[in-house]
């Protein structure tokens, strides 16, 4: 008995040392994350309720003031609409996109190398260079955009003459027109983000067993769409929660191209006047840093909740091989 308690007490003796170990070995680690991730964010929550600027000796508590001012003005409705209408419409059609890029060069082979290289293109270039050079190609007399769409209508009309009769008149102004703005943002937007879905999708595709299509095939799934449904689109379940993740929170970033276009208004009208922006804008560019804070806790809590529920909503269908 003796013996037993002994080597029960010796056993319960190295547990401890192992969990002692183990938080002294991911303590600096945890204080390095709290320094850096959860301190910002409490300074930002209590900076939120105040009108702090930097340069003051003090500041006074203004409570809900700053988000009040956020909900009642017409300044900020535009910048949720700005700000949803991009998240809304990049994040479906880039993770589509991705999708549909990654299975074309799936499909290819080693051919497929030369298109990925291709989609991927954008990504690896920077954005705010980008951005400057679609503000030439935008331009309204010598942008390329234009150009083509004056050659391209000219020649419709010659052979179709009723298929565009608005041809003969001028073309938008992409970046000075309030209805255009906030697409020609997106468009750039999913033009420079689903090259990058697409290798994430690509990485998904390669874990998917062969054994499994030809076990669809035998049980009637003959059809490439069927066996897509059956077996393509359940396997990159895992896949498709963290491309739908990061696209959310990318796309909720969106700041370098609305900066290149429009450097000190958020566009025409404050069209593409989008939240992190409206952070920059207000926490920088005009030193209120109460509203800026503000801004920024309605900005953590968007992307928390709809991270939180997309993840719910796509989860509960999700095959984890």
């Amino acid at each position: 008995m003796a013996l037993i308690e002994a080597s029960h007490g010796s056993k319960v003796s190295q547990d401890n040392h192992q969990v002692r170990t183990a938080w002294s070995m991911t303590a600096p680690a945890l204080a390095l994350m709290f320094l850096i991730l959860l301190v910002p964010i409490v300074v930002a929550g209590v900076l939120s309720f105040s009108n702090y600027s930097l340069g003051n000796t003090g500041f006074d508590w203004v409570g809900s003031q700053n988000y009040e001012r956020l909900f009642s003005r017409s300044t900020y409705e535009k910048m949720f609409i700005a700000t949803f209408t991009y998240v809304v419409t990049v994040v479906p059609i880039s993770v589509g996109l991705g999708l549909g890029a990654a299975l074309l060069v799936h499909s290819l082979g080693r051919v497929g190398d030369i298109y990925k290289t291709i989609y991927f293109l954008p990504v690896m270039a920077t954005l705010l260079a980008m951005a400057i050079a679609w503000e030439f190609m935008l331009h309204p007399t010598i942008g390329m955009v234009n150009r083509t769409l004056e050659i391209a209508c000219g020649t419709w009309l010659e052979t179709i003459p009723f298929f565009l009769q608005g041809c003969e008149g001028s073309f938008p102004l992409w970046l000075g027109d309030r209805d255009y703005a906030i697409w020609v943002v997106c468009f750039i937007g999913i033009w420079q983000g689903f090259g990058f879905n697409m290798v994430l999708f690509l990485a998904g595709l390669t874990s998917v067993h062969r054994e499994l299509y030809n076990a669809a095939e035998m049980d009637g799934a003959r059809s490439g769409w069927e066996q897509f449904r059956l077996v393509t689109w359940p396997a990159l379940g895992p896949t498709t929660v963290f491309v739908v993740t990061i696209s959310c929170i990318r796309a909720f970033q969106v700041f370098d191209t609305i900066e290149a276009f429009w450097p000190q208004g958020g566009g025409p009208s404050k069209s593409a006047y989008v939240m992190m922006f409206a952070i920059f804008e207000k926490g920088i560019q005009q030193n209120l840093i109460g509203v800026g804070s503000a801004i920024t806790m309605l900005f953590l809590l968007f992307v928390m909740f709809l991270t939180l529920i997309q993840r719910w909503l796509i989860e509960r269908k999700v095959h984890y091989g």
